[in-house]
């Protein structure tokens, strides 16, 4: 017991020693002796030494010298010598760098500023060009005769036709060759009916019949993945498969399709009017059994869609202008005029992709609760013509994949072959939603669809990254406006020119 006394004072002198600095020399033995009674052996030392070796340490901590060492001198030398990295510059690509937003704002600056100019040189040179008047004559020359609005009204005929035939077969009423036919039929006058009837009728305008062919061609696309998902449906049924409660490509969510409780629908219970409505609203062209639904309507959101939507026309005076060359063959003066009425026509193309993939479709998606809202992805960093078109137009890319490009891969034709087929089909209906409105066949939509697949083969070959992009860009610049300039030429020729 007495080591272990004699060891305890030791602790505690050379703890005050630490704590309290500068001390006395070493006490007398009493004070060893009483300094060993106070602190024996497994007691703590008095609470307010221990509080005070804290406050201590940290004041004798904070006011000591930074002591330095010969490496840390090393250290601050070699920082005053070199002040030179291995580094790239921030607009390289290998910088890795990607915020890029107060470009952005520039250029929407720049592109606010000299459209402001042009349109002050517009309407000193030309006054007002946009009369409500004349925007309801594009679409109507009689107004008591509205044929596109009539057109439009009468395409329920082909809603209901494909979903008696759906019902039909749901039941074994009809086969499966008879349904089969019963839908070509409906498909094929779906497109040709009013086709037919832009044609024939003199007070159908262009944009009139443009609007009427559009609304055809798309519930073509939308009947058509109808009529394949609802067979795919009976498939499973009949190979004896377990209850279906989605579609094929539908996530396993909480869906329903026009109606405000989200419950599961499965075939045929599916086959309603409310169904293929909610459908044929949807801002898809892809059917299934369960959509993905949001869980309420976001007012803010749709003002927001609605205001971009509600919210020009540069073009009108150089395309005017533009007739004179062409009809005198000007090469020089053609080249001219096209690059002019590159920048407002791009312009105008890529205002009407925001408002319509944009506004329109995320305004309707919002009304009807529709959850997919990936109407289009980005394109813009497209570096091949392939991936500008596959990404562009989500609602068509998932159509041309799901019902036209998959099943003919699962016949056993190539790729290359398929990818043609898909321009083709495409060319198609560029050309019947230009051609039939205009009366007049120049085949111009038909061949700039087509040209793009020796274009899509050019680039992916010999350019990469922003060179591709580049191209991908020129292409959208400059294409457009050539195929403009030429209806536009024929069409005035045709309507315009007096015939000699």
């Amino acid at each position: 017991m007495g080591d272990r006394n004699d060891r305890v004072p030791m602790m505690t002198r050379r703890t005050r020693r630490s704590t309290i600095g500068p001390t006395p020399a070493v006490p007398n033995s009493k004070h060893a002796n009483n300094g060993g009674k106070q602190a024996t052996a497994g007691e703590k030392p008095p609470s307010h030494l221990s509080h005070s070796h804290g406050k201590v340490k940290e004041e004798k901590r904070a006011h000591a010298p930074v002591t330095t060492t010969p490496r840390y001198e090393r250290n601050k030398i070699t920082e005053r010598l070199s002040c030179h990295v291995l580094q790239e510059s921030l607009l390289s690509s290998a910088s890795g760098y990607r915020n890029y937003r107060g470009i952005l704002n520039w250029c929407v600056v720049m592109l606010v500023l000299s459209n402001a100019r042009l349109f002050l040189e517009n309407l000193i040179k030309y006054g007002i060009l946009v009369d409500p008047i004349q925007v309801v004559s594009l679409f109507l020359k009689d107004p008591y005769s509205w044929p596109a609005l009539c057109l439009v009204i009468v395409s329920n005929v082909f809603i209901m036709a494909a979903l008696y035939t759906e019902r039909r077969l749901s039941v074994g009423t009809i086969s499966e060759t008879t349904g089969t036919f019963l839908h070509f039929v409906n498909l094929t006058t779906l497109l040709c009916f009013p086709s037919a009837t832009v044609l024939t009728l003199t007070s159908m305008t262009p944009v009139g019949g443009v609007f009427a062919l559009g609304v055809f061609t798309i519930l073509f696309l939308k009947l058509y993945s109808y009529k394949d998902v609802n067979m795919w449906c009976r498939e499973i049924r009949h190979s004896n498969a377990r209850t279906l409660t989605r579609s094929q490509s539908c996530p396993s969510v909480a869906r329903s399709n026009g109606s405000a409780v989200h419950a599961h629908v499965s075939y045929p219970g599916n086959l309603t009017h409310r169904d293929i409505y909610y459908f044929v609203l949807a801002p898809t062209l892809c059917y299934e059994l369960n959509f993905p639904r949001s869980p309420r309507i976001r007012k803010s959101f749709l003002l927001r869609r609605l205001f971009e939507m509600v919210r020009s026309t540069w073009m009108v005076p150089t395309i005017q202008n533009s007739m004179k060359p062409f009809q005198d063959m000007d090469f020089s003066r053609m080249m001219e005029r096209m690059l002019k009425l590159a920048v407002p026509n791009h312009l105008i193309w890529l205002i009407f992709f925001y408002w319509f993939f944009h506004s329109s479709m995320n305004f309707v998606a919002e009304l009807l609760q529709f959850g997919d809202r990936e109407f289009y992805r980005d394109w813009w960093n497209s570096e091949t013509v392939t991936y500008f078109w596959s990404n562009w137009n989500i609602p068509v890319h998932k159509w041309c994949l799901r019902h036209f490009y998959q099943p003919i891969m699962r016949r056993g034709v190539s790729k290359w072959v398929a990818r043609t087929a898909v321009f083709l089909l495409s060319a198609f209906f560029h050309e019947y939603l230009v051609s039939v409105p205009l009366k007049m066949f120049r085949l111009w939509a038909f061949m700039g669809m087509m040209a793009q697949i020796p274009l899509a083969w050019f680039v992916s070959r010999f350019l990469r990254g922003n060179y591709g992009n580049a191209a991908v860009w020129i292409s959208l610049i400059i294409g457009q406006p050539v195929a403009v300039l030429m209806y536009f030429h024929d069409y005035y020729v045709l309507h315009y020119v007096p015939q000699s």
